[in-house]
């Protein structure tokens, strides 16, 4: 009898028979040798079954059905796979021990426990948890495999995720279906997430713009020459802050205090998968889920990267010799010069920024391993990038500072400087030949997406004598706008899911709410993909906007009395009692029972609800026959395509062609001899009188905004808005009045 090993996917088994029997002999589906046999999964080979496999009324969606719990899930094995289900099942009749080798992971557990389950394997078995897929890793996990039995917990964990998200999904999902007959996909972490975009397109809908106007002093002192701002409240009387600036301007003024102090930039910290998630949206525009794609493609096939689904920004104390022979390895590289600056001893077991045992459980923060990068395509070189350049920081001392505030007083006006003196680069040198980031520190591995107050970053020395007058040599009138809150983009999503949607700057509080997120890096991507594939968001560039299926959504939830299920904070309180199941310190049967409680409470407050308008969607498929509301919903994806901006109507073409009757009226249409009304449709405003051949319309997105009916009513009754800060076709930033050119089409042009 021989030992089995179960990887989670062919590449995963191939390194594995490589690494510890190399000349065991390959069958195409598995590969033997004299002590093991090397098989795999391929991803989930088994899964949930459908309703109807527990009865076959579940064929027909029927709210009278509902809620369906079963009392034990029954599983079933994956058609397109099943093939290799059965050489599994063949394999482990000739097998004495089961070594679980799939991904050192709440997922990867589930997958192996699910093949386990379902073949009644009752062989003893041990588990395999590794880090990283290079061989020296591999033979050091088989040397030190560990009890299976270790793991049960997780695994408890990993089926209480997977049945929880079955009950709320498709009771939900069911429930508002046949209750609205539009095709409506309700999930466990969806939801909460869709409502965070859903509320923050809200404010920004709702954002009502105000002037105000700043005081910029110039001032002069023998050589030296410097910028403050005026401190007072903030004015929106021009003429008030114009004669504050006459008053300084020309005169004398004095130093009413000078603060110098030195200050130290330490290097971020290193990556966990949502940070590279994040940076990579930021620097290059990447997804979630081609970050997450290309980051276990870097794992996986070129093997130049650690495991990249964690969430720890730290190493453990076994990891520091790792990180040096990973930096001697990266010599003669294009990093050398890089790693000839680094100063090895600033990489070691007493420093707690780096090394911290405490914040790592299943897996480190992710890291280059001593494997040369060869063969990457450009965007597996970008993301590689990324990640040897912030473990490089690792081994560099902080950038040096001297900040200088000081505040000037003329004709009892004060205002205040801050200059950063550079005095030493640090760090920072292995970023000084790539543009300079937006993103500001704030201290020790933190980052934050706006600067709080105007500061002025200098590389020559900085002095001035508090004893000795300034003159003012001009003050300048700056005229800006209050702004409205940002779009969500993937990568300020991914924050808010992983603190439930709470605006958390402080890196230790967010490491707490680590537990407590919505889903986990590992599924994160995933959500997000699912929100677009279901039709509820659409991205606009980086933006990701709320569609109008979406929005109902939410609000028929919401409107049902179901708001915990649009609730990040509950949701997030879910995912840490899942975390403290694979802890063991929770119970996954009490976990359960609330759950289906829950599933239950959904479909009573659903089977009450009114039925919503048909306009209130954008003519999706109406209610499926049979198959499960995750499939339906994800076949049934937004046909309609994102019209250009300002955009004239195309021929036969309205705002929205359903949504007449019941829709919100905003004006009458301006059209010469129409009579028609404009209403709000799904990607526009437009006239109901399109039948009859009025073309007027006017597009939602317009010159970089999302138009508010406000706006709208401006544009058909007056013919233009107020001062907006728009955006040209190719994004160039304007300031300046959307204004109606054509009266019959509704065609817009900017009046600057």
């Amino acid at each position: 009898m021989k030992t089995l090993i179960i990887a989670e996917k062919p590449d995963m088994g191939r390194n594995i028979a490589a690494a510890i029997d190399p000349k065991a002999k390959n069958h195409r589906s598995y590969i033997e040798g004299e002590q093991y046999i090397i098989t795999w999964a391929i991803g989930h080979l088994i899964g949930l079954a459908e309703p109807d496999a527990y009865d076959d009324r579940y064929k027909k969606w029927n709210i009278n059905d509902l809620p369906i719990i079963p009392s034990q899930f029954k599983l079933v094995p994956n058609k397109k796979t099943i093939e290799q289900l059965k050489v599994i099942g063949d394999l482990a009749k000739r097998s004495n021990l089961l070594v679980n080798s799939c991904d050192a992971g709440r997922e990867g557990q589930y997958i192996f426990s699910l093949i386990q389950r379902h073949l009644k394997l009752s062989q003893p078995v041990k588990r395999l948890w590794i880090s990283d897929l290079t061989p020296e890793t591999i033979r050091k996990g088989f040397d030190e495999l560990r009890e299976g039995s270790e793991y049960e917990n997780l695994t408890r964990a990993a089926t209480a995720r997977s049945e929880a998200d079955w009950l709320i999904g498709m009771n939900g999902s069911r429930a508002f279906t046949t209750k609205h007959n539009v095709l409506l996909s309700v999930g466990r972490v969806q939801t909460p997430v869709l409502a965070l975009i859903y509320d923050r397109q809200k404010q920004i809908e709702a954002f009502s713009s105000l002037k105000f106007f700043e005081l910029e002093g110039h001032f002069t002192q023998n050589e030296m020459t410097y910028r403050g701002m005026w401190q007072g409240e903030r004015m929106t009387d021009q003429a008030k802050v114009e004669a504050l600036a006459a008053k300084v301007k020309g005169k004398t003024g004095r130093i009413a205090s000078y603060e110098v102090k030195e200050t130290k930039e330490y290097p971020f910290k290193l990556y966990d998968l949502t940070l590279l998630q994040r940076e990579a949206n930021g620097k290059f525009g990447f997804s979630a889920k081609k970050t997450l794609d290309t980051a276990q493609a870097l794992y996986e096939k070129h093997k130049v990267i650690s495991y990249p689904r964690t969430n720890s920004n730290y190493v453990t104390e076994q990891n520091i010799p790792e990180m040096h022979k990973t930096l001697y390895s990266l010599q003669g590289t294009v990093y050398d010069e890089l790693v000839k600056g680094a100063n090895r001893s600033l990489v070691h077991k007493g420093n707690k920024f780096i090394c911290n045992p405490s914040k790592v459980e299943d897996h480190h923060a992710i890291l280059p391993t001593n494997r040369k990068a060869n063969g990457l395509s450009p965007d597996e070189q970008k993301l590689y990038d990324l990640v040897v350049r912030r473990f490089l920081s690792q081994f560099y001392p902080p950038a040096e500072y001297k900040v200088h505030i000081v505040m000037t007083e003329v004709e009892d006006v004060q205002f205040k400087t801050t200059v950063k003196e550079l005095l030493s680069l640090g760090w920072k040198v292995i970023y000084a030949d790539q543009k300079r980031d937006k993103t500001k520190p704030t201290a020790r591995g933190k980052e934050k997406d706006e600067p709080e107050e105007e500061e002025i970053e200098v590389n020559e020395p900085f002095s001035i004598n508090a004893n000795e007058s300034v003159v003012c040599a001009d003050a300048l009138v700056k005229e800006k706008d209050t702004q409205p809150p940002k779009h969500y983009t993937e990568g300020t999503l991914l924050k808010a899911m992983e603190s439930a949607g709470k605006q958390i700057e402080d890196e230790d509080l967010r490491d707490a709410m680590k537990d407590s997120g919505l889903g986990t890096p590992a599924t994160r991507a995933a959500t997000i993909e699912r929100l677009k594939n279901v039709g509820y968001v659409e991205m606009q560039g980086k933006k990701i906007l709320v569609t109008q299926k979406g929005r109902t959504a939410i609000e028929l939830i919401r409107g049902a009395g179901i708001d915990l299920l649009t609730s990040p904070e509950m949701t997030g309180l879910w995912e840490r009692r899942l975390t403290e199941i694979s802890r063991g310190t929770a119970s996954n049967e009490q976990f359960m029972e609330n759950v289906k409680k829950f599933a239950a409470m959904i479909v009573d407050k659903v089977r009450v609800q009114s039925r919503a308008a048909k306009t209130s969607f954008e003519g999706e498929t109406t209610v499926p026959g049979k198959g499960a509301a995750g499939k339906s919903a994800a076949a049934a994806r937004s046909r309609t395509t994102k019209p250009k901006s300002a955009a004239p109507a195309r021929k036969g073409e309205s705002a929205d062609a359903s949504a007449v009757n019941g829709a919100a009226i905003v004006a009458a249409c301006p059209r010469p001899g129409c009579g028609g009304s404009i209403f709000m449709g799904r990607k526009g405003y437009g006239c109901s009188h399109y039948k009859e051949g009025c073309k007027f319309v006017i597009w939602k997105q317009s010159y970089g905004r999302s138009l508010t009916d406000a706006q709208v009513k401006a544009l058909v009754q007056k013919g233009k808005t107020t001062k907006l800060k728009l955006s040209l076709e190719d994004g160039t930033p304007v300031e300046g009045r959307i204004v109606v050119t054509n009266l019959d089409t509704g065609e817009l042009a900017i009046e600057q």
